[in-house]
């Protein structure tokens, strides 16, 4: 029964509703994130966007899976909007890839935190055994914290 329902799980992420919730929830400036109306109108309004004209209702009735079937203008506006690959929206990357976006995605995320920024950013330049001995550190910390050592989400090495 629990792989049933992972598989549940599974098909229910990849659906074109579920992509953009995904990239509602992460895809947008600190603070607040962006609503329906706001995405329609700057695709509707942008030029970079060309002559795709997407309302507020639409694109709510593609967020909740009443509407699945977007044109490609409109998916490759929201995939322009959202800086991912169109083929991410449209369900035709593997697997692995889509990870990858959703990876990146979630670098992203963390990079909005200033304290985790700067922490990076701080790091730039050391050797890689001072890298490595500041990787340990933090993981240290996260035991102390009860936390996983590395965040779940934690790419390979030789991030950008």
């Amino acid at each position: 029964m629990a792989a049933g329902g992972d598989r549940a799980a599974d098909d229910a992420r990849s659906t074109l509703a579920a992509r953009l919730n995904y990239l509602f929830a992460n895809m947008h400036p600190p603070g607040a994130p962006y609503t329906n109306s706001h995405v329609a109108d700057e695709i509707t309004n942008g030029d970079e966007y060309g002559e795709t004209g997407l309302t507020e209702q639409y694109l709510s009735m593609l967020r909740n899976g009443r509407r699945a079937n977007p044109s490609p203008d409109v998916l490759r506006a929201l995939a322009k909007f959202f800086a991912v690959p169109v083929g991410y929206l449209m369900g035709d990357l593997t697997a692995s890839q889509a990870e990858r976006v959703e990876e990146e995605v979630r670098f992203l995320v963390a990079m909005r935190d200033q304290r985790v920024r700067a922490i990076a950013l701080r790091s730039v330049g050391l050797p890689p055994e001072v890298q490595d001995s500041l990787t340990t550190i933090i993981s240290q910390f996260r035991q102390q914290m009860n936390l996983p050592s590395d965040p779940p989400d934690a790419g390979g090495e030789g991030r950008p």
